[in-house]
């Protein structure tokens, strides 16, 4: 059978998308029909919306939340990304950084968030900075484990072939590593988005994360499901995109 064969056809697919969002606007108005005190119904989450969007309170709070999550997302990988292959590709260093790399990876970024506001203050500094530790430690152990995980027999086939070790990294390695990369960085990703809603609950002025405390502090659930809506609906834009990227990047590869 072909492989075009195996795959389903794009119109199921979207049904099937379309009937997950339609049962799950189901259960929510059922939920908030149900007698839940305070728990917001749909119409009620939309009116909400609209007015967070009239007085424009959403999109400053996007906008800060976006950019820090950008930001320290961008920085974990550029420096997750060599820091990976080096791992990878010379057990020396190895040596060196992995057990450090799987101590921190041990603790929580969400844990370093006291110790970094006591220590970089209360401006952007720490919001970035816990937001990079999350990406980069996601980031750098599928990178890694993508180099290790590289065939020796392709790696034996290049060098039979000739091939200097710049080229079998360049061409075989990096090559066979790119779709660890890049399920590293969607995962890089949600614990950005997870890190960076934690960070503005502790400290900031502006941000989906501070918006749903001060709606916390006044009961105002249908403010907190908008921004959790928010959250869920740019969040996957973003692996979506990510996700775009790697069939583009990595055609080669086989998919069910």
């Amino acid at each position: 059978m072909s492989r075009s064969a195996k795959r389903p056809g794009k119109r199921p697919a979207l049904l099937l998308t379309a009937g997950s969002g339609v049962l799950g606007l189901l259960v929510w108005t059922l939920l908030a029909n149900s007698g839940i005190q305070g728990f917001p119904g749909p119409l009620s989450v939309v009116e909400r919306f609209g007015t967070l969007i009239g007085d424009g309170t959403l999109p400053l709070d996007l906008l800060a939340s976006l950019r820090r999550v950008l930001i320290g997302f961008a920085l974990g990988v550029v420096l997750a990304v060599p820091v990976g292959f080096l791992m990878g590709w010379y057990p020396a260093i190895r040596g060196l950084i992995e057990p450090w790399l799987q101590f921190f990876r041990m603790v929580p970024p969400l844990a370093i968030i006291p110790l970094a506001i006591v220590l970089l203050g209360i401006g952007e500094t720490p919001k970035i900075f816990v937001i990079f530790l999350a990406s980069f430690l996601s980031s750098v152990v599928s990178t890694f484990q993508g180099v290790v995980s590289v065939d020796n027999t392709l790696i034996n086939a290049a060098r039979v072939l000739g091939a200097k070790d710049r080229t079998v990294f360049t061409g075989v390695v990096i090559p066979a590593s790119t779709p660890f990369i890049l399920v590293g960085m969607r995962i890089g990703l949600g614990a950005s988005w997870a890190t960076v809603v934690a960070a503005e609950l502790i400290a900031a002025q502006e941000g989906l994360g501070y918006r749903m405390q001060q709606a916390q502090l006044y009961y105002d659930l249908s403010t907190i499901f908008v921004q959790l809506i928010v959250i869920g609906l740019v969040g996957l834009l973003m692996d979506r995109a990510l996700l775009l990227a790697e069939r583009r990047l990595t055609g080669w590869q086989e998919r069910r």
